[in-house]
């Protein structure tokens, strides 16, 4: 099984700011977000546990998902792309995303290669819009 490339910044602004810019960020990129997690509240209705600032923004490129869909309808399974933002310790934000086309590219059917580059590529870049 191949593993997921995971892209990571430690980003020299906070978490609120971090969370403002990353809509833009990602629209910048052709993307938008679908879903929004708060695994910070989550945790605290579900476990009544204090947890820190954490968050998992689902985030689609709608010209991106539709070719990389008309490849193969299973690629469906890896989308949206996540993009993480949480507080570290030092109460900068720290962002991840995880390339799930990268992944699928690999062990799926063959011609989603230059879609997974497109999307990492562009998640990369987003990271780096957020400082």
């Amino acid at each position: 099984m191949t593993e997921q490339k995971t892209l990571r910044r430690e980003l020299s602004i906070g978490y609120e700011e971090a969370k403002a810019k990353l809509p833009e960020a990602l629209k910048s990129e052709g993307f938008g977000v679908l879903t929004e997690i708060d695994i910070q509240a989550t945790l605290k209705k579900k476990l009544d546990v204090d947890f820190r600032r954490y968050e998992i923004f689902g985030a689609c490129n709608p010209q991106l998902a539709y070719e990389a869909l008309q490849t193969s309808p299973d690629v469906g399974v890896m989308l949206p792309c996540n993009v993480v933002l949480y507080e570290g310790d030092d109460g900068k934000a720290v962002a991840l995303a995880v390339d799930p086309m990268r992944r699928f590219s690999a062990e799926g059917p063959a011609g989603l290669e230059e879609v997974a580059a497109q999307v990492e590529k562009k998640l990369a870049a987003v990271l780096e819009k957020l400082g």
